[in-house]
């Protein structure tokens, strides 16, 4: 069996918010498969289990450049909250989100090898790592030129968002704002990928079969195959009307659906992209590994 450290469940209670001992029991289960555990915690304790699930841990900006029908989206990404806010690193944002509208590179090495008054723009990162002593990345881009109205929306400089659409400028504005607070993953729920449906399904069929357990333990009567199944689909289809944005409730107007507003507005959107400074990095820490050790060691001797 997988030796669990105190390192990972630091990471996965990181991940999900669950009770430390929680964690150190599901990646014993799971014999320390960091996906397999987050999964056995959100079949025992639900939604809770996942609402850190995209914890910010990097620092940095999104910065948006809109000019017509043209835009991008870029993260930059640095060390410390400090640095960015320096005007400096906002400036070099700004300049980079300018430069793939402009001149469309193919990726960051494209756009790390472009010239702007003489130097390129590896050597401008380089000077300004020089002045502000603390190193700092382009992490991603995407750029947007299929000719439909673009909206953007920025959250301070840690969440962006840009909309593509047709229609009416205030509806797309606002389905920008709606995106960066309530954080769809697809557009429609057709469109939501088939693995996170999929996990969906298998922790909705795991909490199913221990519910079955629990009352069979208790006495009680276990519910029938047709009415399990119902049930998971049920706990399905929820799930794609809380991911899908056209499905979710308009966060100006609860009593409306994101796809009844556009509509009362005449306007469709076509997609949207979505940037949450960090998303997806995990930044180490080693104090709370030494916490995390020291609460386990004591939970042994108790």
């Amino acid at each position: 069996m997988a030796a669990i450290t105190a390192s990972m469940v630091a990471e996965l209670r990181a991940k999900t918010d669950a009770p430390m001992m929680e964690c150190k029991k599901a990646l014993t289960e799971a014999e320390g498969d960091m996906a397999r555990a987050e999964e056995l915690l959100r079949v025992k304790l639900g939604n809770k289990a996942s609402k850190a699930a995209a914890r910010i841990t990097a620092e940095g900006i999104v910065a948006a450049c809109i000019q017509d029908r043209v835009g991008a989206l870029v993260e930059l990404n640095c060390e410390t909250d400090f640095v960015a806010k320096n005007d400096d690193f906002l400036a070099f944002g700004n300049l980079l989100a300018r430069l793939v509208a402009e001149r469309n590179p193919a990726d960051v090495a494209a756009l790390s090898a472009l010239e702007v008054d003489g130097a390129t723009v590896e050597a401008r990162r380089s000077a300004l790592v020089g002045k502000i002593g603390e190193n700092m990345s382009i992490r991603r881009f995407q750029r947007f030129d299929a000719g439909h109205q673009l909206a953007s929306y920025l959250h301070g400089t840690r969440i962006g968002v840009v909309v593509a659409y047709e229609g009416d400028a205030t509806a797309a504005k606002d389905v920008a704002m709606h995106v960066a607070a309530m954080k769809p993953v697809a557009l429609s729920a057709a469109q939501v990928p088939a693995a996170l449906i999929e996990s969906e399904r298998s922790i909705a069929t795991q909490k199913a079969a221990e519910d079955a357990d629990k009352a069979r333990a208790e006495g009680r009567a276990v519910q029938s195959p047709e009415i399990v199944a119902r049930r998971v689909e049920g706990a399905v289809q929820k799930y794609l009307k809380e991911v899908s944005l056209l499905n979710q409730a308009f966060v100006k107007n609860e009593k409306q659906t994101v796809e009844q507003m556009l509509s009362a507005a005449k306007t469709q959107v076509a997609s949207f992209t979505l940037y949450v400074v960090g998303e997806g990095i995990e930044r180490k820490s080693e104090n709370f590994a030494d916490e995390v050790a020291a609460q386990m060691a004591a939970a042994r001797s108790a």
